[in-house]
């Protein structure tokens, strides 16, 4: 017996041309991230053997309506958690790369160096999203053990959660790539867990 998890980055959201900063701020998905999530939704649908049992997303709109689109198929709704939000950018959120560049070049410096431990303006490092999200996804794998799950979140939360259950030092967390739809999906043995796909995304 084994738990599945499926987890999932939302689509594409609105304005993602321009490179901003979204973080906490609560972006729509866009049209296009709507049909990617519809893709997802039918992977998913063709192939969780054992259907959804549950599906959990941030509490942010680009997650929720992503995390519906997913539950859809196996009659489930989302639930929704603050922990799995996407990192906080404070001061920068909103604001395009080139912008903060500009704007904090000492700050962003510090943090494009060493994530792990600077964080943007009044925003949080890659600790501070390990310490918030770690204890609310360990609590729902217990809670659903030998059952298929999804989880639904954004592209800094899952490359936290796969540097971690993977023993991937976190200074190492952006070798990790979670493209805008994909899908990753972990098989749990007990306490040890197996990638069967890795920022997989439906064409």
């Amino acid at each position: 017996m084994f738990t599945t998890l499926y987890l999932l980055r939302h689509g594409r959201t609105i304005g993602d041309n321009e490179r901003r900063y979204k973080g906490h701020t609560d972006v729509p998905l866009s049209d296009e991230g709507i049909k990617e999530a519809a893709r997802s939704a039918q992977y998913i649908k063709k192939h969780a053997a054992k259907g959804l049992k549950h599906v959990y997303c941030s509490d942010l709109s680009r997650a929720i309506k992503s995390a519906e689109m997913i539950g859809r198929p196996f009659d489930l709704t989302p639930i929704t958690v603050e922990g799995l939000r996407e990192r906080s950018f404070g001061k920068w959120e909103g604001m395009t790369f080139d912008e903060v560049m500009q704007g904090y070049p000492q700050e962003f410096g510090q943090w494009a160096t060493n994530p792990l431990q600077f964080s943007p303006v009044d925003g949080e490092n890659t600790l501070d999203v390990c310490s918030r999200t770690m204890p609310v996804f360990y609590d729902i794998l217990n809670k659903h053990k030998n059952e298929s799950i999804a989880i639904v979140a954004h592209g800094g939360v899952n490359r936290v959660i796969l540097a971690t259950v993977l023993g991937i030092p976190l200074e190492n967390l952006f070798r990790i790539e979670q493209d805008f739809n994909c899908i990753n999906i972990i098989e749990f043995y007990d306490d040890l867990p197996v990638v069967k796909a890795l920022n997989y995304t439906c064409e």
